[in-house]
């Protein structure tokens, strides 16, 4: 069975006060989800830690602890002065505070702007973050520095990526439909993709093309999310494992000819992640979730998306925010009373004797 086959079953669904506007799987069992910021153990769904007065938390992400760095969580919260805060874990307080945060960055251009996204380099020496200034830097997490590209995107920035291998390449996804790619330590743009010059798959776009999601597979290949329901891959990035492709300068993954724009949903896609070198999970606005296998099926020289399975989520009315935790996938938003409310799906024969359990939490 290959990764775009397995299904998965909804198992356990937890209820919470706040909407859920991020996710992060990290440590053993343990994701988070904002209105604040909880803790949990997967396993029993109990809140292990908790922070509290916060401003709106827009993304987080575990940074493993190692020998010459200690384990932290990092997060971006809104229009705070400081707008990416690092907590250690290793306290025996239960609810933390701003004030027992140990790093405290102001990243933004202004005091209006705001962290849309944090990601770590695969090595852990730096994070990425974007803004609604369209601005794009770089943490180096050896030293706490920050750093900023030289260019940017025309309008808000919400994703970014560093490219696997390649932890001096970052790509970018904004709400100018705009896809770039920077060197970090020339902080100069490499390569640009514009999708608002590839025409829509059928009929008339609603929706501009804004890019709301971003991932980049174990090999290079590129997948992004747009507000008018369709995906973006390129695959002229991706490594095949030959010393040809290794020797390239740099990754290639925004060249036109390896790429393709195909509708997946009826409305934006707001979350997607590589199971995969070459399949895709994603997730519309309304919970509507498909597995994808990017391919280049046999007489046919095209690239294609194929579908391969498809399901709802059932107590989730919009969905911010996946993650993928081993055989779990995790779903987070709010319901219609504007609750939140987390799902958790598990690989179908994992666990069969578990059955479906609802939680809620005040």
């Amino acid at each position: 069975m290959t990764a775009s086959e397995k299904t998965y079953a909804s198992f356990k669904t937890l209820k919470i006060p706040a909407q859920v506007t991020c996710l992060a799987a990290g440590g053993t069992g343990q994701l988070l989800d904002d209105g604040s910021v909880r803790i949990y153990n997967l396993s029993s769904l109990k809140v292990v830690k908790a922070i509290r007065g916060l401003a709106s938390v827009s993304s987080v992400f575990w940074q493993s602890q190692s020998a010459s760095q200690r384990g932290c969580l990092w997060l971006a919260s809104g229009r705070s002065s400081y707008k990416v805060i690092a907590f250690t874990m290793n306290t025996d307080k239960l609810v933390l505070t701003v004030s027992d945060a140990l790093l405290k960055l102001d990243v933004g251009s202004d005091d209006n702007d705001a962290v849309n996204e944090l990601t770590m380099s695969k090595n852990g020496d730096q994070a990425a973050f974007c803004l609604d200034s369209g601005v794009v830097g770089v943490i180096n997490l050896c030293n706490n520095e920050v750093s900023r590209m030289r260019n940017g995107h025309d309008s808000i920035c919400g994703s970014v990526r560093f490219v696997p291998n390649r932890p001096g390449e970052l790509v970018t996804g904004g709400y100018d439909s705009a896809l770039l790619h920077f060197d970090v330590l020339r902080g100069k743009l490499l390569s640009r993709d514009d999708l608002r010059a590839m025409a829509p798959s059928s009929g008339l776009a609603l929706s501009p093309p804004f890019v709301l999601s971003l991932d980049v597979s174990s090999t290079g290949v590129l997948a992004a999310g747009t507000a008018d329901g369709r995906i973006y891959v390129g695959t002229s990035g991706e490594r095949s494992g030959g010393a040809r492709q290794n020797r390239r300068r740099k990754w290639e993954g925004l060249r036109p000819d390896g790429r393709i724009l195909v509708e997946v949903a009826r409305g934006p896609v707001t979350a997607l992640a590589f199971t995969s070198p070459r399949d895709l999970l994603t997730c519309s606005l309304l919970g509507s979730v498909t597995s994808h296998e990017i391919c280049e099926p046999a007489g046919n020289s095209g690239l294609t998306a194929r579908s391969v399975w498809n399901r709802n989520t059932e107590d989730i009315f919009k969905v911010n925010a996946m993650a993928v935790c081993g055989n779990l996938l995790v779903l987070g938003g709010f319901q219609k009373d504007g609750t939140g409310v987390i799902e958790i799906w598990e690989e179908e024969g994992i666990n069969a004797t578990d059955t479906s359990t609802t939680t809620n939490q005040e």
